[in-house]
């Protein structure tokens, strides 16, 4: 595992929600998803009842996930690019999910699992020199510097 994967997994369990993201009837989408990490891949519940998890399955997907809302002044993204796979977890990854939601949009949830096997991984830094994530009214005192590793 290169040194850009590593850092993009340790970033990834800072946060337990992302967007996966495919086409579905040739249409691009995007839908928020639980994650874990578990043995370098990552490892997604999702409900069932939207139905995002058949165009999912089999198909290339990208899955990211960032820590923007944090107010942190280092913010970073991080994308998984490759092949999803319903699966049926382990029960030790179950209880790394903790909690299922009750409902999705006022359905009972019902959970489906997906493993992304990575084949390309993206991280992205943006360091903030001396404030929290810029604002209209600060924009113009803020320095801004983006780091791209792919």
């Amino acid at each position: 595992m290169s040194t850009d994967e590593i850092r993009a997994i340790e970033l990834l369990g800072r946060v337990a929600y992302g967007r996966v993201a495919t086409s579905m009837r040739a249409m691009p989408f995007v839908a928020p998803a639980r994650h874990i990490v578990a043995d370098g891949r990552v490892l997604l519940r999702l409900h069932r009842g939207l139905g995002y998890h058949r165009a999912c399955n089999g198909a290339v997907v990208a899955y990211g996930a960032d820590n923007f809302s944090s107010g942190s002044a280092h913010l970073w993204s991080v994308q998984f690019t490759g092949t999803a796979e319903i699966v049926e977890p382990a029960e030790e990854e179950l209880r790394e999910f903790g909690t299922e939601p009750e409902q999705v949009d006022g359905e009972p949830f019902d959970p489906v699992y997906m493993r992304i096997e990575p084949q390309f991984v993206t991280v992205h830094v943006l360091d903030y020199a001396s404030e929290t994530p810029v604002t209209r009214a600060t924009a113009h005192s803020v320095r801004r510097h983006l780091h791209h590793v792919a």
